[in-house]
């Protein structure tokens, strides 16, 4: 495979990651042209023509021949012409736009960006000043750009193991070279929240790396959003399973994974990088050379590039060597790729260790359903569809990754549900700020378009850029409404959030662009208005061929308005004037076929579609005035874009305060989604004790669904009561009960309120969930196999802080095996102090309680029904949860009766039960000593718990603990005969 013009090749510049064959200034050194094509200027001479200008009746342009290996002499001449020379010299006829070649002149190590306009001599020494500044500009671009080009890549798509690895490596390498078709950022536009989803396409790139040697199991990653000017960067301990590093990725759902190419290596590949292949298998992989994941380079990278409002950084870093290192592959790698490079002092870089938020794995994530409907993936009944009110794409992401990390300090919940609650009280506050918010863009997008600076300069790039600057002048007249929506607010966060809006950095940068931009440009929707607004966007007079360039677009537009108008008298037709960004300018006729003249269109109209009774067409004379309007436009973009790159240049130093405007923005807008969801159903705010307590609580999808509120049940675990066995029949409610308590614990780590009447919880650091009895075809694991796997991850890395939810074990094989495997899992997870609920079939396991006084037997009641003909029992299901094991027996066979099984089929299968049951089922009786023995664990857990959270007045605690001497001497009545006795 060839590499692409625009991708490495061997001798190439050592000025950026994208390799060109020199463009030559006399015998210097200069660029490339379009195509890979090399041209050669004589002496300095045309150089020299275009800074002077042309003399009269046109101006002085280079001409000439320019053909590959850099053969051709471009001379200077006096008929109007254009060469394209680096994708960069233009010289146009009369007063247009000279755009010179850019490059490095060989020797001097100095880059030369020129850029001239030329009209008449006598305006040479403004040229010359224009130059003079641009290359001051550009040389800061460059300064610190390194060569990217000799990376040596090899990539992987859709990896399935080392064996089926498509390898391919750089010209620069022995091998295949790779050609990658990535969209280079500054071709983005910032779009409104309406018309993009915030997470469809994936667009994370990230780097990992392990410590070898005594570090193995030390992991440093670093990830960087091309939508998302952030650099996050983690470093952490993990284990032989991996599970934080997995956890991570999933969250993060990368585009792309770099890893060093020593961690494939044929025969010797690491258990990190085989892990991360099994389950990723959609994902890009690319190896890079291990050379390439420095550390002293990672940090070099961050003081280059890091903006000054998180310097901090710096001291959180530089001793975390893997994350360093893999900041330097990655960004040295999406140098490459994108042909850009950031703008120094313009990235926010981040560290986020694996302490901050809660661990969810990503089985548990699917199991819950917390972003993705496991039967639709387009369906909203997930939590994130329940509370996703959000306006903005900003805070639509926030909330996404607020939910798969929860929060686990209970200060900063509780100062997010101050806010949430302050918003439930105040109409005027919530509505005021909801308006504004709704009309902020993309403004992390926005920020990552406006800190590139792109290596290759095309119309496309000179569209987003003025594109993207309406945007911010759009997105700065915001903040004004923000802040006097905030004026009113009482909670330390929205106060804070209004004093950093005073920042005065922000008025600074609209003033600049209002200096040069029309006040009355701003962003618009339709794609023809947008294109007239950054058609017009430059004031008048700053740029006197611009003004010439817009009046000739303007009149061309006109004359195609005129035109359609003539066609319309002269076929005596309803024609009408359509645009679209694809087709350009064309011609629309809502009319039935029959009246037209032989049910035709004149032969004049080309290119002829119809959607019902619309025409869409054209003709020859419009095609030629669209291409007059493109080529207009293209010179309005370009001028306009010499003066936009100038602002910039100058508001680059304010510019970081838009981080915290982004930032801002997000939160807001997802305390608002939190609010707005509260407002839809009964929820309360939570508590934070150490105790999971939740008063008639109820599974917040299910409402959704159900459109009407589901039965709701209490729970309650604490740490004397951690480990739940919940029984009941098929389809009681089981499943969606310990779900529930999964997702309400969630939702209030979060900063949510919860679906209940009151409710209290223990911060969880970590959620396990074992769901399900599926087979995993892909790995060859059958159902039993499949839950052997799951519950080993749960006991390998659950510790005292965690939440385990298990929804059946140990049905893929035969009772007494899968009852021996729950009894050893169940005492096992019992040790710890993790909240535990345990749903199962196995009645046996109830009686675990009697060994075990930490253990709770809860189950849920049905009510047993005649149908009316008087000879079928029936189950009504009651969803209701009620204290001790279900005394239900052969509940499976009355749900099989439900069913169309045969009733010979039914009958045997009752006979059968009954003798097996006569043979096998016995119960464990608890003794008199084992009995007094659990009361006085439970007396001993109640009162501990009052010391600690009670909040009682004195005479209310006197009569709550007489209760509790009431219920433990009700809890073992014998030793209290006998002391009767005494």
């Amino acid at each position: 495979m060839r590499p692409s013009a625009t991708g490495p090749a061997a001798g190439g510049s050592e000025r950026s990651g994208v390799h060109r064959a020199p463009l030559r200034l006399g015998r210097r050194p200069l660029g490339r042209g379009v195509g890979g094509r090399l041209v050669r200027m004589r002496g300095r001479a045309a150089f020299a023509a275009i800074l002077r200008g042309g003399g009269a009746g046109g101006c002085g342009c280079a001409s000439g021949s320019a053909r590959a290996g850099g053969d051709g002499d471009a001379e200077a001449g006096q008929h109007g012409g254009r060469l394209q020379a680096g994708g960069r010299l233009r010289v146009l006829y009369g007063p247009r736009l000279f755009h010179v070649g850019v490059g490095r002149a060989s020797g001097a190590g100095t880059p030369l960006y020129l850029w001239a306009a030329a009209d008449a001599a006598q305006h040479g020494g403004q040229h010359r000043r224009l130059f003079q500044r641009w290359e001051s500009y550009f040389g800061d671009k460059s300064s610190y750009v390194e060569n990217a080009s000799t990376l040596n890549l090899t990539s992987s798509s859709s990896v399935r193991g080392l064996n089926s690895t498509y390898i391919g490596k750089t010209p620069l390498s022995s091998g295949r070279s790779v050609c990658r078709s990535h969209t280079p950022l500054m071709g983005y536009s910032v779009t409104s929240s309406s018309a993009v989803s915030a997470h469809t396409v994936a667009s994370v790139i990230v780097a990992v790396v392990e410590g070898r040697g005594l570090a193995r199991g030390e992991v440093g990653m670093a990830s960087i959003d091309l939508k998302n000017p952030e650099v996050i960067l983690s470093q952490f301990a993990d284990n032989t399973t991996y599970a934080k590093v997995v956890t991570k990725l999933k969250i993060l759902t990368p585009l792309e994974i770099i890893m060093s190419n020593t961690a494939c290596d044929a025969g010797n590949t690491t258990k990190l990088f085989s892990l991360i292949t099994e389950h990723f298998k959609n994902v890009t992989f690319t190896t890079v050379q291990r050379k390439y994941f420095n550390e002293t380079k990672g940090l070099e990278y961050i003081e280059q590039l890091c903006a000054s409002e998180f310097s901090t950084i710096f001291m959180e870093v530089q001793s975390k060597y893997y994350c360093l290192a893999a900041a330097a592959a990655l960004l040295k790698y999406v140098e490459f790729i994108q042909n850009s490079v950031y703008a120094p002092k313009s990235l926010k870089v981040r560290f986020q260790g694996s302490e901050k938020t809660a661990m969810i794995d990503s089985s548990s994530a699917q199991n819950l359903e917390l972003v993705i409907n496991n039967r639709d993936s387009r369906n909203g009944h997930t939590l994130f569809g329940i509370l996703n009110y959000t306006k903005t794409p900003g805070g639509s992401r926030r909330l996404r990754s607020n939910i798969l990390e929860p929060l686990v300090d209970a200060e900063t919940i509780n100062t997010r549900l101050d806010c949430v609650q302050e918003l439930l009280q105040d109409e005027e506050l919530f509505f005021g700020l909801q308006a504004v918010i709704s009309k902020f863009l993309d403004t992390e997008q926005l920020l990552s378009v406006l800190v590139q600076i792109p290596k290759q300069d095309t119309v496309k790039t000179a569209e987003s850029k003025i594109t993207n600057l309406i945007y911010l002048k759009h997105t700065l007249e915001l903040v004004e409404p923000l802040k006097a929506a905030l004026r009113s607010c009482n909670t330390p966060l929205l106060k804070a959030y209004c004093n950093s809006l005073e920042d005065t950095r922000f008025q600074i940068i609209l003033e600049k662009i209002t200096t040069v931009i029309n006040d009355d440009t701003r962003y618009t929707k339709g794609c023809l208005s947008m294109r007239t607004q950054k058609c017009y966007a430059v004031k008048p007079n700053i740029n006197e061929f611009l003004d010439i360039a817009r009046r000739t677009y303007t009149e061309i537009v006109d004359d195609i308005a005129g035109m359609i108008t003539q066609l319309a008298e002269k076929y005596n037709l309803p024609l009408k004037t359509s645009f679209s960004s694809t087709r350009g300018f064309f011609i629309q006729m809502n009319v039935d076929c029959s009246t037209l003249p032989n049910g035709q269109l004149p032969s004049e109209f080309t290119k002829i579609t119809k959607m019902k009774n619309t025409y869409s067409f054209t003709s020859a004379d419009l095609i030629k005035m669209n291409e007059r309007c493109q080529e207009s436009l293209r010179e309005i973009y370009h001028m306009t874009y010499l003066i936009v790159c100038k602002l910039l240049n100058e508001i680059y130093e304010h510019i970081h305060c838009l981080y915290k405007l982004s930032d801002i923005v997000s939160m807001l807008d997802m305390l608002l989604s939190f609010a707005h969801a509260c407002t839809l159903s009964d929820y309360v705010r939570p508590e934070f004790t150490d105790t999971l307590a939740i008063k008639q609580g109820w599974h917040p999808i299910l409402e959704k669904i159900a459109m009407e509120k589901p039965v709701s049940n209490n729970t309650y675990l604490t740490e004397g009561n951690n480990f739940v066995i919940i029984t009941g029949p098929n389809m009681s409610g089981k499943s969606t009960y310990l779900k529930q308590i999964a997702l309400c614990q969630i939702m209030a780590q979060i900063g949510s309120y919860v679906p209940a009447e009151y409710c209290s919880f223990r911060i969880a650091k970590q959620i396990f969930t074992r769901v399900g009895m599926d087979d995993d075809i892909e790995t060859n694991a059958s159902t039993f196999m499949k839950e052997m796997k799951e519950i080993t991850y749960i006991i390998q890395n659950a510790n005292e802080k965690s939440l385990i939810i298990i929804d059946e074990l140990g049905r893929g094989t035969s009772a007494e095996e899968g009852i021996g495997i729950c009894y050893a899992a169940c005492e096992y997870l019992l040790n710890l102090k993790a909240f535990t609920l345990f749903a199962t079939h196995f009645l046996e396991l109830c009686h675990i309680d009697a060994l075990y006084p930490n253990v709770e037997n809860y189950h849920f009641e049905v009510q047993h029904m005649r149908s009316s003909a008087g000879n079928k029992e029936k189950i009504a299901y009651t969803y209701t949860l009620s204290k001790g094991y279900t005394e239900e027996k052969n509940y499976g066979l009355k749900a099989a009766e439900v069913s169309s099984l045969p009733s010979s089929v039914i009958l045997d299968a009752k006979e059968i039960t009954n003798h097996i049951a006569k043979q096998i089922l016995h119960r464990q009786q608890s003794t008199p000593e084992m009995m007094k023995q659990r009361a006085v664990y439970h007396l001993a857990m109640r009162l501990v718990q009052t010391a600690r959270n009670s909040r009682l007045d004195p005479d209310s605690l006197r009569i709550y603990l007489k209760g509790l001497k009431k219920k433990y001497e009700a809890s073992c009545p014998v030793p209290r005969q006998k002391d009767e006795q005494q």
